[in-house]
């Protein structure tokens, strides 16, 4: 299992470089603000998702999901791979079905919306990553995926280059 993530896990960096997600395989790279507050989150969830739909059609995706011990993780049971600051992810392969699903959220929960904090295609095309710490998501792809995301009037994409700091303006990564 943890073959799946060793790519990911190679390329990253401790830094507040798009790198500290996203190893720098990609043709372009964007982040891309969480709704605050939760409001908008399930419209937000549906968006992102059908863009990455639309890239990766009839292949299974890997879903991973943090183990922060302060929610309930999908499938508590499965092995856990280990990834950025020695966190433990379950990862999972499914699809974009499951990824909307899976997680059970509320006012109870510690995690922001329903989407898995990583996600990426069988073909690794595109990796989308959410490190629990910030109210972001981190996004590597195809210079078109990138450019859907910063085009898309509900989304708040910000493109980035390697080397710059991620941290979108106004925010403070931890």
């Amino acid at each position: 299992m943890n073959s799946e993530v060793a790519w990911i896990a190679d390329g990253i960096s401790v830094d507040r470089t798009i790198t500290a997600a996203i190893p720098p395989v990609f043709e372009a790279y964007a982040t891309v603000l969480l709704p605050h507050g939760g409001q908008g989150q399930d419209e937000h969830d549906r968006a992102v998702l059908t863009l990455l739909s639309e890239q990766s059609v009839g292949q299974p995706w890997w879903l991973g999901y943090l183990d922060t011990g302060a929610d309930d993780i999908v499938f508590p049971d499965a092995p856990k791979v280990t990834l950025y600051s020695a966190w433990h992810y379950v990862l999972v392969e499914a699809g974009p079905e499951q990824a909307a699903t899976w997680r059970q959220g509320g006012d109870w929960s510690f995690w922001k919306g329903a989407l898995p904090n990583l996600i990426f295609p069988s073909d690794r095309s595109w990796l989308v990553s959410t490190l629990w710490d910030d109210d972001w998501t981190c996004l590597g792809g195809s210079a078109d995926l990138v450019g859907t995301f910063l085009r898309h009037p509900l989304l708040r994409a910000r493109e980035v280059t390697l080397g710059q700091d991620a941290t979108p303006p106004g925010h403070q990564a931890l």
